[in-house]
């Protein structure tokens, strides 16, 4: 099957049978087709995924769009088929002889009741790479559970760790949860690619969204490793680098992360405070952090004389890492993410331009292009599919 001719990419010809729906797997298969790999929808005929009727949704006079699916599903294509019908079975069995991975994130269980599980797949397309991410993965006691973003942020200990000391559990503001198992699900399939054509095998992926959330929280387990205690929330500040916080200046918050004693210094000579660096209380780092609440009250004192844009220039002049607490409004129009095609957009017949994020893979042997395909609407290319596997027919 032919590659999007607009794209091109590592993956580059490389086909995906796409069969995932709202966010984790159509988050793994958007990488790939960043990556220039064909993408192909497999939705049911009754409304496809999911996420085509989550909001928001843009209105314009030729229809309703959801602008959530779009950013997640540009450049794919789609095609309807339900796979408990006779003659849609058949065409997604001609789909998978072309293909080199399926991608799914169903419930444990489902594609065995389809006829499609692991075992008879691979019998049948043994260099097929099949990725599944689930909630909980395809073992274990939990496997058969139903899981949202949230639900894994709250097992997963993301949660115990975000917030204010006393606050009510706050999820963090991006789908993590989802977002981590798509990409997790993407390193596994590219290791899969690389190993098959050392093999000549495909092989099972297998990403559970919980198993995610334990991976990404790095020191919390050394912490808990090395203490015995399990830590709590702390605000913005760092457990165990000071400064490394959000500090209010004249006229809203900064983040100052001094990562260690030469950039404190330079820090508290950037500030007009060069005594604090000689405190008896803050001259090494696990003094600073012992000390943190008495040190955020002295930089603080400092950091109100001025605006953040003024700490801005001044701390970078020092080399002292430092930033602004952007809304998405200013992350948008930021001069540094918009150099990096960060932004991109994408046409779409019916909601006109939208905006996105960008693919933040960048390779020196690619393009990375400032537009991009729009989502497919559902079934929009099931002719020139049925087209194309007619011909494969034909041909071998």
């Amino acid at each position: 099957m032919s590659n999007n001719p607009i794209f091109n990419g590592p993956l580059t010809g490389i086909t995906v049978i796409d069969l995932t729906r709202v966010l984790a797997g159509p988050y793994c298969t958007m990488v790939l087709a960043d990556l220039g790999a064909r993408v192909i929808k497999v939705e049911t005929p009754d409304g496809g995924d999911d996420a085509r009727h989550f909001g928001p949704f843009i209105e314009t006079p030729e229809g309703k769009k959801s602008a959530y699916f779009m950013s997640l599903n540009r450049g794919k294509e789609s095609i309807a088929l339900n796979l408990k019908d006779d003659a849609d079975k058949q065409i997604f069995e001609q789909l998978l002889c072309d293909a080199d991975i399926l991608v799914e994130n169903y419930r444990p269980g489902t594609m065995e009741k389809l006829g499609y599980g692991w075992d008879t797949l691979h019998e049948k397309y043994p260099k097929l790479i099949y990725a599944a991410a689930s909630g909980f993965g395809h073992t274990g006691p939990y496997s058969k559970r139903p899981a949202y973003d949230l639900v894994v942020q709250g097992m997963g200990g993301v949660m115990s760790l975000t917030g204010h000391p006393g606050g009510e559990p706050t999820r963090v503001g991006t789908s993590v949860g989802d977002i981590t198992a798509g990409l997790f699900t993407t390193i596994g399939v590219n290791a899969a690619l690389y190993h098959r054509n050392q093999s000549g095998e495909g092989q099972k992926i297998d990403v559970a969204m919980l198993d995610c959330q334990v991976a990404i929280l790095e020191n919390a387990i050394a912490r808990y490793a090395a203490t015995g205690v399990s830590p709590g929330p702390i605000g913005a500040r760092h457990p165990s680098i000071t400064p490394f916080d959000a500090f209010q200046a004249a006229d809203g918050y900064l983040i100052i992360a001094a990562g260690n004693d030469t950039l404190f210094s330079n820090l508290c000579l950037a500030i007009g405070e060069p005594d604090l660096a000689e405190n008896p209380l803050f001259v090494t780092n696990p003094l600073r952090t012992e000390h943190n609440a008495t040190l955020k009250v002295e930089l603080e004192k400092a950091l109100g004389s001025k605006t953040v844009a003024a700490w801005m220039e001044i701390l970078e002049q020092a080399g002292v890492p430092s930033g602004p607490i952007n809304n998405v409004d200013q992350v948008l129009s930021d001069k540094q993410v918009l150099a990096r095609n960060m932004v991109v957009s994408a046409d779409d017949k019916t909601a006109g331009p939208l905006k996105m994020a960008g693919n933040p893979i960048k390779m020196s042997g690619f393009n990375d292009p400032e537009t991009r395909n729009p989502a497919p609407g559902l079934d929009a290319d099931r002719d020139k599919i049925i087209g194309e596997l007619a011909n494969s027919t034909d041909n071998r």
